[in-house]
This record gives C-alpha cells, sequence and structure tokens, in this order.
C-alpha cells in the first residue's frame, strides 16, 4: 500500500529510464507551484485517514500525487517508524558523504519541509519523468 522505501543510494538507482529521483530543486519548484511550503502539502496529500492518521491537517489532493506516509526504516535503531504520520521522500541531492536531502509531509499540517537524513535510512521514492 505504501509502496518500498529505499537507502539513498537505491534511491538514485530505483526509477526506470525515462524517470529520475527529484532533487532539492525539483522539490522546490514543485512546493512554489503548488503555493510554498505551508500549504504545498495538503495539495499533495491523500484526503482522508484511510491511511493517513487522523487528523490528515489540509489534505486536498488537489495536485492529484496522492501522497501516502510510508514513514521510514532507521538505519541507527533498526526499526520502522511513522507509518501512517509522515511521507518521507529522498531527493537526488546530497549534503556529504554521511547525509543526503530529503522532503517531509506530516499528517498534522499542510507544510512540505526539507531537511536530511543519514544515507541508510530508508525513504520513499518518487520518481519524475526527463
Amino acid at each position: 500500500t505504501y509502496g518500498f522505501l529505499y537507502n539513498w543510494q537505491s534511491a538514485n538507482e530505483a526509477c526506470p529510464d525515462g524517470w529520475h529521483l527529484p532533487s532539492v530543486d525539483d522539490w522546490n519548484e514543485l512546493i512554489n507551484y503548488l503555493g510554498g511550503e505551508d500549504i504545498a502539502g495538503g495539495k499533495l496529500k491523500e484526503t482522508g485517514t484511510l491511511h493517513w492518521k487522523s487528523p490528515n491537517e489540509g489534505a486536498s489532493n488537489e495536485s492529484e500525487f496522492t501522497c501516502l506516509p510510508g514513514g521510514f526504516y532507521n538505519s541507527t535503531t533498526g526499526h520502522f517508524q511513522l507509518l501512517t504520520q509522515n511521507a518521507i521522500f529522498w531527493t537526488s541531492t546530497p549534503i556529504d558523504t554521511i547525509t543526503a536531502s530529503l522532503f517531509t509531509l506530516n499528517y498534522a499540517n499542510s507544510t512540505v519541509t526539507s531537511t536530511l537524513n543519514h544515507k541508510e535510512s530508508k525513504l520513499s521514492v518518487r520518481c519524475l519523468k526527463d
């Protein structure tokens, strides 16, 4: 239902020919198109609480992205976390040899947040057509 989770190296190899893992710039272009980081998350999230924890604040799926909250696998603790609460997507943009950039959407608000994580953590991937 929520898709596969990938470490950063696998995420960069996951997209089929003619598609690529979006960069930070690609994500920012989408977020800006949807009205900015404060409201874009709601426009990306699937509506309702079938897959998202309640209240799934601001979810309209206006973009038809139908984002689902697959959570992540924490490579440090060895546990899956935040299923139904957060959708966390790798970008192709590395920060350094250990970390890379990602974007997060949360059940409790309409924002899209950019942060970083250890490259060995396993997160969701959405490919972008070339």
